[in-house]
């Protein structure tokens, strides 16, 4: 073998060996959320364009946001990528927990990322994660239920249109409840759903001194409406019932309503899943005239540790996964309606997304959430179905727990709202706001 030959046959060694060392094996928490399943069966395309791969830790919402809060506070780098919403990510950002993605790639194009999204993932201007998929809330409905009920869903409908809606399309007899609402403890699950439509029956958490609101009669009409109606209309056991049970039941055909997350329009309509895909309708999330619709507004984001050993892999397994390529790659494979929504605005501007039924719907639901602005009379908080401050996770999760003893008949709707003010304040107290 001649010099030149050697020299060549060393240099490609080193390459390999140095493309091998670049790889590395990155470990991600997520939610069990549909669409991060789907995520998770694309990987192999990450591995190849990258050489990374990528070890998932998946966990129901309740348990995920234990772990990941836990993990990171304690900073016991369990994590090189963590699956967080717009509750914590402004708050850890502030702490230096996270590492800023301001310099994430320009074919990136995170300019496209929808203002509202990018704005509740940021601190002081910081994007501290990037959404892999956005959301607000809306009505999906059995359009074919309603129709025999002889009644017509509005757009924009109240609460008491419904209640009676929910009521007309009730049938025991062959397993459909009317409506299906989540009832299961925990702030980001019924939690998030009794905060949201409270804003609409003009409640909020804390007046402008941070004095808990939980003994207005807004309050009392929030739950009292919510806990009557799911009582008339809604399944056996609603007060254990989250996200991915309601989403089961509704596929099943066993709701007649169902009022959650936007980005579950994409299971309910898919063949593949959902008995009733071809008789789905979309509204509004409902009002009472108050001038405040019962939607939220959130985004299941990626974002990085701060201390992880692994950004650069990291912020590359970010730029994959949020980026418009990887929703090119989905609707190629799964068709439009399929793609992670509400997060770029390119997507919305595309032609063949318009086309999906429910896309313009969660546009409008999404523009129409301002965090800014959620309730009814002055609130010093921002956030639509949460207060963002640091205590609120754990005082929610405590009032939650209150809420669904109460719908599950264990104590009083007065009794739940009585303890719910309680250590409400007691909390704000000893965190110092009052």
């Amino acid at each position: 073998m001649s010099i030149k030959t050697k020299l060549f046959a060393a240099t490609a060694l080193s390459l390999v060996s140095a493309s091998a060392l670049m790889a590395e094996t990155i470990t991600i928490a997520t939610v069990n959320n549909g669409d991060m399943i789907r995520m998770q069966g694309y990987t192999d395309d990450f591995t190849a364009k990258t050489g990374h791969t990528v070890e998932w830790v998946t966990l129901e919402e309740n348990v995920l946001r234990q772990r990941v809060t836990t993990d990171i506070s304690t900073k016991g780098g369990t994590f090189d990528i963590m699956t967080i919403g717009m509750y914590e990510t402004p708050i850890w950002g502030a702490n230096g927990w996270l590492v800023g993605l301001d310099d994430l790639s320009a074919g990136y194009d995170a300019a496209d990322i929808l203002p509202a999204m990018a704005g509740g993932l940021s601190h002081d201007g910081t994007l501290f994660a990037a959404p892999f998929y956005g959301e607000s809330s809306m009505i999906m409905y059995r359009a074919d239920l309603m129709e025999a009920a002889g009644m017509e869903m509005p757009t924009a409908p109240t609460w008491d249109f419904i209640r009676s809606a929910a009521a007309a399309m009730t049938d025991r007899d062959n397993d459909i409840n009317g409506i299906c609402l989540r009832g299961k403890a925990g702030w980001g699950e019924g939690g998030a759903f009794i905060t949201a439509m409270s804003n609409s029956f003009g409640a909020r958490w804390f007046d402008m001194d941070w004095n808990a609101q939980f003994d207005t009669e807004a309050w009392a009409n929030t739950l009292n409406f919510y806990k009557g109606m799911m009582d008339e209309s809604g399944p056996a056991g609603y007060a254990t019932n989250g996200f991915n049970e309601n989403l089961s039941l509704f596929q099943q055909g066993k709701c007649g309503m169902w009022i959650d997350a936007t980005v579950a329009a994409s299971f309910v309509t898919n063949p593949d899943d959902s008995t009733v895909a071809d008789k789905v309708g979309f509204a509004l999330a409902p009002d009472t005239g108050l001038g405040k619709r019962s939607n939220w507004l959130w985004a299941w984001a990626l974002a990085i540790p701060a201390g992880t050993q692994k950004e650069a892999a990291a912020k590359e397994f970010i730029e994959w996964a949020t980026s418009k390529d990887y929703i090119e790659l989905v609707a190629a494979n799964e068709g439009w309606a399929n793609v992670p929504p509400g997060a770029r605005t390119s997507l919305y501007e595309n032609p063949e997304y318009q086309k999906v039924p429910f896309a313009q719907m969660t546009l409008d639901s999404i523009l129409s959430a301002d965090p800014q602005n959620s309730t009814v009379e002055p609130s010093p908080y921002v956030g639509v179905q949460f207060a963002a401050i640091p205590e609120f996770a754990g005082i929610a999760t405590e009032v939650s727990q209150e809420f669904s003893a109460a719908y599950a008949g264990q104590q009083t709707v007065e009794e739940a709202l009585a303890k719910a003010q309680a250590l409400t304040n007691d909390a704000m107290e000893a965190a110092g706001y009052r």
